[in-house]
């Protein structure tokens, strides 16, 4: 720096000084970010409390999330964010650092010139010294600099990709978890798209930049949270060096002490306030462009699912038709969500575009006239972007901020939606210690409330069949979802072996997953523990012994393999399996007369004190049945007893 201020007022010809003692810089470097991290972490924690309590998105976080950041499993969690917390507040002090040594930069330049300007070596040296010195400081500094961001971004993303597995594993649980993702359709508003809230919106969630996904180049600094802390403590550190540099200002005959200062602090919060009221439509703007982007894509996957139906049909024009009006509406919020964006841009542009020489204005003066350095200048100038744009920071991600509140209640839609189908009403279930099934005072409605079944009374002991027959629209179909205890408009009790375990149900379409052919055989099981051998006799069994090759070839199947096959898959699967109850829904219906005899044939004999409850449309399956229960439209049922049941 230069020394004091000479008679009239002028800057007299010193020695250069630097700023800061900076080979003492290091420890009090380490000092003031140990005493910052003690402060800013409480401060922090008592926020976070109080968000997470008083507004409705807090809530919702916490809902979503909560349990990741609680108990004792969590210490390891708290202490990363410890860390990442430490580095964001070393970043703030080296940008502290960066404005000295720019200041020192200046002000040795400033004295070297006028030291050779007034023919004084020794002042000139002296700034020369000093120029280089501040020259070595910056390489330091910026050797740091990069050094930490690196060791940031590492750790931020470690810290993001750990909880993106927890979180993503604990939704996809809470969405299968009691069927969930089946029920979740009968509420009065089910959830749209839960495939997109579980891959993409956890993803931004946990990425927590308000802008999107994941990036590998994501660390704290891009953070809401770690931003916000930056920007707030990065206030508190430039504030007294912009308050110490701003010198009075006069205007209209009236003096403002520190006039840079208050200038940042007035402009920053009125147009804030200003850029608030801009952005606030951007959080329905945003939701609602995830959400119509997902029914278009929804569209799309199922016209490709369907694309053989569809071919039959020659329905290309009305799918063109259904996916023109789905793009619409696509097109529709996104010019909203442009013109808003484009506003709430184009004011912060603008009004950073206006105070950035602000600074060199004000202090304009002050230079000219002697009172301070071309460093304290810079510095001033420095110090007073710092504070204007950390004061800025909340008007300047508004827009992320509005896209990420829309992700958590996107999310947290998908919890409420979760729990509010596990809630929904479901037959009363016990365990039989017969192996017998017994149905007592069942009631099966339609959503509108139509009595399908009434008092339905049955028992079917270890090796009984039963076919439920009737017209379409009686319930048949409706009382397996009943007794797998999926639909919710049913009441009464049910007592079936290992309470609701050992059993299976075959439906019309057969789930084949994805993998290869044993693990689609070996389904639901997660692995085949079940020898090829076996495996093999079983496709034997069904008439599939041409597929005992293909094993171990991945394919999906439901491609691969046409209706009449997949459903022979399905009773291949009982016969590796086992199961002590098998209930079928029209699990024929695609196969011919002559193998549904064989198949049927097969469950008898292979299966003998299994329990067997057959859907059907078709006289063929009655005779492989010892009981037959025939529905009527109105709630009435009737049971009887065939008295030669084939195979039995």
């Amino acid at each position: 720096m230069l020394g004091g201020v000479g008679v009239g007022g002028e800057l007299s010809v010193e020695l250069y000084k630097p700023s800061l003692d900076w080979a003492n810089e290091i420890p009090q470097s380490l000092l003031w970010t140990a005493k910052a991290w003690l402060i800013t972490a409480v401060l922090t924690l008592l926020v976070l409390v109080a968000l997470a309590r008083m507004t409705t998105w807090g809530r919702q976080f916490w809902r979503v999330t909560g349990a990741y950041f609680s108990g004792r499993p969590s210490i390891p969690i708290w202490a990363w964010l410890g860390v990442l917390l430490f580095l964001t507040l070393v970043t703030v002090r080296l940008n502290v650092l960066l404005s000295y040594q720019a200041n020192d930069l200046y002000s040795s330049l400033q004295v070297a010139f006028e030291g050779g300007g007034a023919g004084n070596t020794q002042v000139r040296d002296s700034g020369v010294h000093g120029f280089w010195t501040a020259i070595i400081v910056f390489v330091l500094i910026a050797v740091v600099y990069v050094s930490r961001q690196l060791i940031d971004i590492y750790l931020t993303q470690h810290f993001i990709i750990r909880w993106r597995v927890w979180l993503t594993d604990r939704l996809t649980g809470d969405w299968l978890d009691e069927d969930s993702f089946y029920r979740g359709r009968f509420l009065d508003n089910p959830v749209d798209n839960p495939d997109q809230r579980i891959q993409l919106d956890i993803d931004a969630f946990t990425a927590s930049t308000g802008t999107g996904e994941n990036t590998p180049t994501v660390g704290t600094a891009t953070t809401l949270l770690f931003g916000a802390i930056n920007a707030m403590v990065s206030v508190v550190a430039f504030t007294p060096i912009l308050w110490n540099l701003s010198g009075p200002l006069t205007l209209f005959g009236f003096t403002v002490n520190h006039a840079l200062f208050w200038i940042a602090l007035i402009y920053v919060f009125a147009t804030t306030v200003i850029a608030f009221w801009i952005g606030r439509p951007l959080i329905r703007f945003s939701f609602r462009n995830e959400l119509t982007n997902a029914a278009f894509r929804y569209a799309l996957v199922r016209m490709r699912d369907a694309a053989e139906s569809i071919s039959f049909y020659h329905g290309e024009e009305a799918e063109k038709s259904i996916l023109r009006a789905r793009f619409a509406a696509v097109i529709s919020n996104y010019r909203g969500f442009v013109v808003r964006t484009l506003a709430l841009l184009g004011w912060n542009q603008s009004i950073s575009q206006l105070i950035n020489p602000l600074p060199l204005v004000v202090q304009a003066q002050r230079l000219f006239s002697g009172q301070i350095t071309f460093g304290d200048v810079t510095q001033s100038a420095s110090a007073f972007n710092n504070v204007h744009d950390s004061l800025s920071f909340f008007r300047s991600v508004y827009d992320s901020f509005a896209a990420y509140r829309a992700t958590i209640i996107r999310l947290d839609g998908l919890v409420d939606a979760n729990e509010k189908a596990r809630a929904l009403p479901r037959l009363t279930a016990g365990e039989s210690r017969s192996g017998s099934i017994e149905l007592r005072d069942i009631e099966v409605r339609n959503p509108a409330g139509r009595t399908l079944i009434n008092d339905l009374d049955l028992r079917l002991d270890p090796g009984d069949s039963l076919v439920i027959t009737g017209p379409s629209g009686c319930g048949r179909t409706t009382l397996l979802r009943s007794i797998a205890r999926l639909w919710p408009f049913a009441t009464g009790t049910m007592l079936r072996p290992d309470g609701d375990g050992d059993a299976m149900f075959l439906s019309q379409v057969p789930y084949l997953p994805l993998g290869d052919l044993r693990a689609v055989l070996s389904y639901p099981n997660r692995e085949c523990t079940i020898d090829d051998a076996e495996l093999c006799a079983a496709l034997d069994d069904v008439a599939l012994g041409h597929l005992a090759g293909r094993l171990t070839e991945y394919q999906d199947w439901s491609k691969v393999l046409s209706p009449g096959e997949q459903q022979r898959i399905a009773f291949a699967r009982v016969l590796l399996q086992k199961p002590r109850v098998v209930f079928l829904d029209e699990s024929t219906s695609a196969i011919d007369e002559g193998q549904e005899f064989a198949v049927y044939r097969q469950l008898r004999t292979r299966l003998p004190d299994s329990i067997i409850v057959s859907v059907t449309h078709r006289g063929t399956v009655e005779q492989h049945h010892e009981h037959h229960l025939r529905l009527f439209n109105d709630g009435r049922w009737e049971l009887n007893r065939r008295e030669e049941p084939v195979g039995v």
